[in-house]
């Protein structure tokens, strides 16, 4: 049974439904999923997962750009579904997240095809440069305002970038969820959504699915 509180976006029953009808992982993925839960450490939710894995079978990118590795599931997971010669580039700026990705992008045998940056997003995105297929941004949820601009301009036309966490449990889309200590996360997140959501060169939906996502094409 999925236990939910009032900070769920979705009625529990239909979490349980979806979650239910999704196979589980094998092999690596499964391993990082227990071990997420053995140390409290957020990965996406199955759901969530699964539209990952979809969107990038149909995109078959070349070259992805990840803001917020934590232990590599996400990168690892999407290497199994981009193109044959493509790549990611993934940034986290936790120490002992980015040695635990590497060392788990190296078990699964992808060390060649993901690379792990130690650096703080908000501050390398101004520097990088060239274009991007897909854009899993899934990192401070306060900095994602400050990110949008270089991740349009990084983004290749007909790119997709996919932002997870946007609903922040309930919070941003209703006032009443909102706890105190969250509070500038919150008004930041409705920034970035409000923002997204206004500019002529992406076209954005907005999905309450998982913690909530934004996806948005770059025309």
């Amino acid at each position: 049974m999925v236990e939910y509180d009032k900070d769920a976006i979705v009625y529990p029953y239909i979490t349980e439904y979806i979650r239910g009808e999704i196979p589980e992982n094998t092999g690596i993925l499964k391993e990082m999923e227990d071990y997420a839960v053995t140390n409290s450490i957020p990965i996406l939710q199955p759901e969530t997962a699964k539209l990952l894995t979809v969107l990038t079978t149909v995109l078959r990118p070349v070259r992805i750009l990840e803001i917020g590795c934590a232990i590599g599931y996400s990168a690892i997971l999407m290497a199994g579904n981009m193109a044959e010669n493509g790549s990611i580039t993934t940034v986290e700026w936790d120490t002992d997240m980015v040695e635990k990705a590497r060392e788990n992008i190296e078990k699964s045998g992808l060390s060649d095809r993901i690379r792990v940056i130690h650096d703080d997003a908000k501050n390398l995105l101004p520097n990088l440069t060239g274009q991007y297929d897909m854009i899993f941004l899934d990192g401070p949820k306060a900095h994602y305002i400050y990110m949008l601009n270089d991740c349009i301009r990084l983004l290749k036309k007909g790119g997709i970038l996919f932002a997870d966490n946007i609903m922040y449990k309930g919070m941003v889309a209703d006032e009443e969820h909102v706890i105190k200590r969250k509070i500038t996360i919150v008004k930041r997140l409705r920034h970035f959504v409000s923002a997204q959501m206004k500019r002529t060169e992406l076209e954005t939906v907005i999905l309450p699915l998982g913690d909530g996502v934004t996806i948005a094409v770059k025309k």
